[in-house]
């Protein structure tokens, strides 16, 4: 999410051109950089000493702040940069896709639980697989070979991560496919239905990028606000933060973090194009995954770098082989590595 298109004029004035890219690629490291580190921080950190220790299991509570921070900052985007003042789509749609847009953030989220950070950015990254499946078999569209080669690519990848050669006579802790593997699942198929919505909107009412921010949130906020209530999730973590009060500095700055690396990404797409876009948030994943093994001791094998190599190597050659293709693909923007799809977490 980010700037509305009709604001590019006015953030152009902000800072020389020679500096654009410079500033917009140092903007989405640093911003996602943290982003990772403080979604680590709160969903694997042990709170608490000895017996006493705790795990943040509040997921709906956190995607619930991040909503509402990112509704408030599309609030201030519209109010200072946007220039278009009529908005044409149905609540319904922004309903629709609310729901498949925060179901996505809270598997993803709630996926930390059962698998480290790595293994969550490496399988987020793998959107293209959902993507081509739900064209292939509910839009019955057909895509050229490298995309499919590239796909293949990243498979593999995937799965020579995902193996786990078993060791001596234990086999209680190895497992191919668990229960953080099955919500990053479900979150990457969530995240392609987000997408064919979002891209539903754009084409038959050009709906902007802000406003479709600010709208989709509100939705997600009030959906997820029911939940907290209804579940008694809220009064957990309310208990929890009054045991814990450092954490409510994280997760605000966790989704400050969220919505202005958004901004960043958007000014990327808007004055570079969607293949430099690409090339930056892929590398910033790929480091991402670096820092999560040096700082948070997240152990690696050479198989899973491998696997890791591989998955970089589909995207970027997908995002390569994207922009040449991307006028005649209705689900082009899907395919571009970069958020286009206006997805606070999907880097």
């Amino acid at each position: 999410m980010g700037v509305g298109a009709g604001s590019t004029g006015g953030r152009g004035s902000l800072f020389p051109e020679r500096l654009r890219l410079p500033l917009c690629c140092l903007g989405v490291f640093v911003c996602y950089f943290w982003y990772g580190v403080l979604q680590e921080t709160i969903t694997r950190g042990k709170y608490g000493e000895g017996a006493n220790q705790e795990k943040f299991t509040y997921a709906l509570t956190l995607v619930f702040i991040q909503c509402v921070i990112n509704a408030v900052f599309a609030r201030l985007l519209i109010q200072f940069f946007d220039t278009v003042k009529v908005d044409r789509t149905q609540n319904w749609l922004y309903a629709a896709c609310s729901v498949s847009y925060l179901g996505a953030m809270v598997s993803s989220n709630s996926a930390l639980q059962f698998v480290n950070y790595p293994t969550q950015v490496l399988g987020k990254s793998c959107k293209p697989i959902p993507v081509m499946l739900l064209g292939v078999t509910v839009l019955r569209k057909k895509y050229p070979m490298s995309k499919y080669l590239c796909v293949l690519l990243i498979v593999t990848g995937v799965a020579l991560f995902m193996y786990k050669p078993k060791k001596g006579g234990s086999v209680a802790d190895d497992h191919l496919f668990g229960y953080g593997e099955l919500l990053l699942l479900l979150s990457l198929t969530l995240d392609g239905l987000t997408g064919v919505s979002q891209d539903h909107m754009r084409a038959h009412y050009q709906t902007g990028a802000n406003r479709m921010m600010l709208n989709v949130n509100l939705w997600s906020t009030l959906f997820l606000g029911a939940g907290i209530l209804f579940t008694g999730e809220l009064w957990e973590f309310l208990s929890f933060t009054e045991r814990y009060p450092s954490i409510i500095y994280n997760i605000l700055l966790f989704g400050l973090t969220s919505a202005l690396g958004q901004s960043f990404i958007f000014m990327t797409v808007v004055y570079f194009g969607p293949l430099t876009c690409s090339i930056v948030t892929t590398t910033r994943k790929f480091f991402t995954i670096l820092a999560s093994v040096i700082l948070f001791a997240n152990p690696i094998t050479n198989l899973q770098w491998v696997g890791t190599i591989l998955v970089f190597l589909g995207l970027g050659l997908d995002a390569q082989f994207g922009k040449a293709a991307k006028k005649n693909l209705a689900l082009g923007r899907l395919w571009d590595g970069c958020p286009e799809n206006l997805k606070p977490n999907e880097l």
